[in-house]
């Protein structure tokens, strides 16, 4: 595979890139992003019970945090190339954790609006940046490392869910009373992680867009990443958001049974995406994002053809399990492709993608019912088995 900006090798490195602490910043990095942003989904409904708000006030705060989010990433992916992935990373952090405080103190609809648009500014801002210092990262080690990256993101945004519920179960903390606490503990935790980062995140290279004095363009094959964002954030999404709704009408359980569809779908996204390097090192990332797209196309198929609850079960532990093998070959080949510019362009489709999707698939379930609307992730899916011939067989020909 060729590129217009040549690809990121390790001699372009400083030498501590290779070193094991910067594998744990990047993954500290990814933790804490998780964190908060698991932290603010597994609070909302107590957000809307403390601003005394309506499902479309919670609509507007999520619109306005993913705009901003969008926004963010566009300047990043730019930033991170001028001047270092690592300085836009950490300038993310004091964002999140401003908007943990701002959400935490909010009493009213106002503020509340001011702190997802520091939640999005941040989120996009750390997002794009720290994917560009692991590509770096993953160059320097010679070796596959961006799928533990996400992992840590997975497992960080099921601590940050997991603290709201043990806040209440723990600390009899329900409700409207779960905000303050628990959003400045993660703003703590947050700014506790920054002091850590600050120390430990590696310097990293700037990348160059300019050949023989002209800026060289973003690579066509770029897009076609992007449209492969596309597909696995809206597959990605449908699973995260439909899932338990799904298995609850479907299987016709309670609503807290039903909740294990969201948990097969996050447990199986965590185990691959631990595992997913090897697998990576041994067959490369074109035959696993090519396994990861059939194996949730497989997965969105059955769910619409049974409704026992084990095969359901099933069913969406397999979505989990393609779609957490995705996202990170996909942006690791993106930010070896062309830096912070080609893998913002990438991750703002597959965010977009992430937020969007679910809606449409909203949509299609008034019109065609749970069930059936579940074959069209399915057909996405065997999408990204096609597009997958724009993957690179290994990292040498991306050199």
């Amino acid at each position: 595979m060729t590129a217009s900006s040549p690809a990121l090798a390790p001699a372009d490195l400083a030498p501590q890139l290779a070193r094991t602490r910067s594998v744990v910043a990047v993954a500290l990095l990814f933790a804490l992003n998780g964190l908060v942003i698991g932290g603010y989904g597994g609070s909302l409904p107590s957000i809307r019970e403390r601003l005394g708000i309506a499902a479309g006030g919670i609509a507007g705060l999520l619109f306005t945090a993913g705009l901003a989010g969008i926004v963010a990433m566009q300047a990043a992916g730019r930033l991170s190339d001028a001047v270092g992935a690592r300085r836009v990373a950490l300038a993310g952090l004091p964002l999140l954790v401003a908007a943990a405080v701002t959400f935490a103190l909010s009493t009213s609809y106002p503020p509340a609006v001011v702190a997802a648009v520091l939640l999005g500014l941040g989120n996009g801002t750390i997002d794009v940046a720290m994917n560009a210092i692991g590509v770096q990262v993953e160059a320097a080690c010679r070796q596959p490392v961006m799928s533990r990256f996400h992992a840590l993101w997975s497992l960080g945004g099921f601590a940050g869910a997991g603290t709201v519920v043990l806040a209440a179960v723990l600390l009899d903390l329900r409700g409207a009373a779960v905000v303050l606490p628990v959003l400045l503990f993660f703003a703590v935790v947050a700014a506790l992680g920054f002091v850590v980062a600050l120390r430990i995140t590696p310097a990293t290279a700037v990348v160059q867009h300019h050949h023989d004095g002209t800026r060289t363009r973003i690579p066509r094959v770029a897009w076609l990443l992007a449209v492969m964002a596309v597909a696995f954030g809206l597959a990605e999404g449908t699973g995260v958001d439909w899932s338990s709704l799904h298995v609850t009408e479907v299987a016709s359980v309670d609503s807290t049974t039903g909740a294990l569809g969201l948990v097969a779908v996050q447990g199986s996204m965590v185990v691959i995406r631990l595992l997913g390097d090897g697998f990576v090192t041994r067959f490369g990332r074109r035959a696993v994002v090519r396994f990861g797209g059939a194996c949730a196309a497989v997965g969105y198929a059955g769910v619409t053809l049974v409704d026992g609850l084990p095969l359901l079960l099933v069913g969406w532990a397999l979505v989990g399990l393609g779609v957490g093998m995705i996202a990170p070959q996909v942006y690791a080949v993106a930010g070896h492709l062309g830096g912070g510019r080609v893998l913002a362009v990438v991750v703002t489709f597959g965010y977009a993608a992430f937020l969007a999707g679910p809606a449409l698939i909203g949509f299609l379930v008034n019109h065609l019912g749970i069930h059936h609307t579940m074959a069209v992730p399915a057909l996405l899916g065997a999408g990204i088995v096609a597009l997958a011939v724009t993957m690179p067989k290994s990292d040498t020909d991306l050199r």
